[in-house]
């Protein structure tokens, strides 16, 4: 099975909201974190709200926050949403396609179970459980230079207090 970048940038949008459920985050904080395409992820977030799995705001103070708790949203509701009805293989297309094996083919029912069990794990699995928070911020440079200063110092010191013992 394989997802739409659209799907996946969705459900990495979403993950990133259940990691704060109560905060608003705006479209450039989300593209800029993930390093994608603003432009990309403001149509993502135009049909996550259009799908219910999302409120907005516009203006100052606006932004895009979770519609409901993310253990109301399972990852198989996000994906047939934003993936639709696409066909797995040719066959499955609603005028079936054009596949010359298609009167005797086995492998049709074998796909078709697969996309069900994959689907089906997705249906089990909320968003909370795949909830995922910012990264620890990196200090900087001079917040590391003044950390190293003050550790040498203690060691100094410490020496200086066990010689004396």
């Amino acid at each position: 099975m394989r997802l739409t970048t659209f799907t996946d940038f969705a459900l990495r949008t979403l993950m990133r909201l259940a990691g704060e459920p109560a905060r608003s985050f705006a479209t450039h904080e989300i593209a800029t974190e993930f390093k994608i395409s603003g432009h990309h992820l403001a149509k993502v977030v135009r049909d996550l709200a259009d799908g219910g799995f999302i409120t907005t705001r516009r203006g100052v103070g606006g932004g895009f926050a979770l519609a409901r708790p993310p253990q109301s949203i399972t990852l198989g509701e996000v994906v047939r949403t934003l993936e639709g009805e696409q066909a797995l293989v040719e066959c499955f297309r609603e005028d079936g396609g054009a596949c010359v094996l298609t009167p005797r083919c086995r492998l049709k029912t074998k796909l078709a179970a697969a996309r069900e069990a994959f689907l089906r794990e997705l249906d089990a699995t909320t968003l909370a459980e795949c909830a995922y928070s910012a990264r620890p911020r990196e200090k900087s440079t001079r917040e590391k230079s003044t950390r190293e200063k003050s550790t040498r110092g203690k060691s100094t010191k410490a020496k200086l207090t066990a010689g004396a013992a």
